[in-house]
C-alpha cells in the first residue's frame, strides 16, 4: 500500500466533529421548519439533523421510506394526520416510525428535535408529485437505495 493510500484511509477513519451550536439554521421549503444537517450521506441517504419548528409549523403529508427516529429536545411534536393522529411527543421522549408509515406532523407550540433517517422521506404534493424535503422528485433521487 502506498503512503498516499494509507494516509487517505487513515483520514477517512477520523472522527467527524460537527459543532451544531455554531451552525446557522437553514430554512426548508415548509414555512417555520428549519434544520441543521449533522450528517448526510448522499450515497446511502443516511441523514441526521436537528429540526426546529416554529409554533404552528407543519411537515405536510409524508411517508417514511425506511425507519425514522425522532428525539424531542424542546417543545412538542404532534401527529396531525395519519394512523397516530393526536399522538404527542414532548421533551425527553423518543418516537420511531416504521418504514411505510405516513402522516403529517405539526408543532402547536414549537419544538426542536433530533431526527434520524435511513433514506429521506417522501412528501406527497397536491399536484400528485412525490418529492423529498428539498422538492426534487423522490424516485430518481432515492428509489434505488431501497432494499430489495
Amino acid at each position: 500500500m502506498s503512503a498516499a493510500t494509507a494516509e487517505r484511509t487513515a483520514g477517512e477513519l477520523l472522527s467527524q466533529v460537527v459543532r451544531a451550536k455554531d451552525m446557522p439554521w437553514t430554512p426548508t421549503r415548509f414555512p417555520g421548519c428549519e434544520l441543521k444537517s449533522l450528517l448526510f450521506d448522499p450515497k446511502s441517504g443516511l441523514a441526521t439533523a436537528l429540526m426546529r419548528m416554529a409554533p404552528g409549523a407543519e411537515l405536510p403529508d409524508h411517508e417514511h421510506a425506511m425507519i425514522e427516529q425522532t428525539y424531542v429536545l424542546e417543545g412538542t411534536l404532534v401527529d396531525k394526520e395519519g394512523p397516530d393522529a393526536g399522538t404527542e411527543v414532548g421533551p425527553g421522549e423518543f418516537v420511531w416510525r416504521p418504514a411505510g408509515s405516513r402522516h403529517s406532523a405539526w408543532s402547536p407550540n414549537g419544538c426542536v428535535t433530533l431526527a434520524m433517517f435511513q433514506i429521506p422521506n417522501k412528501f406527497f404534493e397536491k399536484d400528485g408529485r412525490v418529492t423529498d424535503l428539498t422538492g426534487q422528485d423522490w424516485d430518481p433521487a432515492w428509489k434505488a437505495l431501497l432494499p430489495g
